[in-house]
């Protein structure tokens, strides 16, 4: 990758200083270790809810649906330890452990298989697939279930799986879709629910605007997006809107928290960037000042954080997060109308805010912020920076909407979210340069 003279300091979600002088690569997905190790983990790690397949195998659950007749009351719980074991067993390879992490006395599992494994694959089905095997074995051989009971432990574990695409109703899981779901090429890790990240990073929206835009990031970099002088552009607004670079978005966010506006927000941040030299002011129009920029990529980073800062505002204000299509909107519309220049990532952040406004809650409403994705048809446009903004929202939001984090997600936070790599990455991050 190139190398850049561009240097930022990085602050906390508190506002506190971490690290100064940064240069830009060193925050780059494939250079940082911190964020190698998220992605690593995101592919690695499966939620395995010893627990909830207990019960379920009890009342004949299975899948998504309940099978009268079918039901085994077997004591998992109770042979916690010995099926923990025999998981770990079946899944370690020779020179790669794996990592059986426990949770609500071992109820909730998460696992990290070997790396190996996955190298050996073409996709990162090997984690959850091998898993959910293993984990179906071991209850198998536990209890000496017969061959006619089985396949009932085994759609505990795997769920609807292979009758359907997708594992429904399993009892593993993983914050990555299964690749058939994926809209293109390089959108697995842009592929995770708003409601999954604002779990993981317990409801903190700072750190789940990190979390997002961090994955986000690399799902561009993975899918081409940034290369050549779009590599510049894609760590500038990485570095901006989701590390909090020189403690721009905490600034804006605690100028206008009080008593601010969407409007405050945009007057703010354009007198930051007059003042940081990002923009000065140029031809007159009638009344109307027009601004220019020498460094384009710089002022769309700025425009991230603005449009991240007025999330925060405005949704924060309200606890409410279906405010945040139109903050999208009209945050950078009034920018736009403010400076002359474009709007956060050049106009693509109206343009889904525009179509999120109608699928998340308008006449069509089919779901709230908390179930889009970076992947999903009408939030894929913007270029990784439109969803750390979703995750914000929903951080702050008071329980407005029908799909909950607590109800679509609770199991990402009881288990990802326990994991310092994933609930606190602005601070991993920084320690990683």
């Amino acid at each position: 990758m190139a190398k850049y003279s561009d240097t930022i300091d990085l602050y906390s979600d508190d506002g506190k200083l971490l690290k100064s002088d940064v240069v830009l690569d060193k925050i780059s997905p494939l250079v940082n270790p911190a964020t190698m190790k998220i992605i690593d983990l995101t592919k690695r790690s499966i939620a395995v809810n010893l627990g909830g397949m207990e019960a379920g195998l009890k009342s004949g659950k299975l899948g998504k649906g309940k099978i009268l007749g079918r039901e085994l009351d077997l004591p998992i719980m109770a042979n916690k330890d010995a099926i923990v074991a025999s998981i770990k067993e079946m899944l370690d390879i020779e020179g790669g452990e794996t990592v059986v992490n426990e949770f609500k006395g071992g109820n909730l599992l998460l696992i990290e298989v070997p790396k190996a494994r996955l190298e050996a694959a073409s996709t990162y089905d090997a984690a959850i697939t091998s898993v959910a095997a293993a984990t179906t074995y071991a209850i198998v051989d536990q209890f000496n279930v017969d061959a006619f009971n089985a396949s009932t432990v085994k759609a505990a574990c795997w769920g609807g799986y292979p009758h359907t695409m997708d594992m429904p109703g399993a009892g593993v899981s993983s914050v990555l879709s299964i690749p058939q779901n994926n809209e293109g090429l390089g959108f697995a890790l842009r592929n995770i629910g708003v409601n999954h990240l604002v779990m993981m990073t317990n409801r903190n929206a700072m750190q789940g605007a990190t979390l997002a835009a961090t994955l986000e990031t690399a799902g561009e970099f993975e899918m081409g997006g940034a290369i050549g002088p779009f590599e510049r552009h894609m760590l500038l607004q990485y570095a901006y809107q989701g590390l909090n670079a020189n403690n721009l978005v905490y600034d804006l966010v605690k100028e206008n928290g009080k008593t601010g506006t969407i409007g405050t927000v945009v007057q703010s941040l354009v007198e930051r960037a007059i003042e940081d030299k990002v923009i000065t002011p140029g031809k007159k129009g009638g009344y109307f000042q027009f601004y220019d920029t020498k460094d384009p990529m710089m002022w769309n980073a700025y425009a991230g954080a603005g449009t991240l800062a007025a999330t925060m505002v405005n949704c924060g204000a309200g606890r409410f997060a279906q405010a945040v299509s139109s903050t999208l909107l009209y945050f950078n519309d009034l920018l736009e109308h403010e400076t002359g220049l474009p709007g956060s990532d050049f106009g693509r952040v109206m343009g889904t805010a525009v179509g999120f406004s109608f699928f998340s809650h308008s006449i069509y409403g089919g779901g709230g912020p908390g179930v889009f994705n970076g992947n999903h048809v009408v939030t894929r446009h913007a270029n990784g920076c439109a969803i750390p903004c979703v995750v914000a929202a929903c951080a702050l939001d008071a329980g407005t909407q029908m799909f909950t984090p607590e109800g679509t997600s609770a199991i990402m936070g009881e288990t990802y979210g326990k994991i310092d790599v994933f609930n606190k990455p602005i601070q991993q991050i920084a320690n990683g340069v």
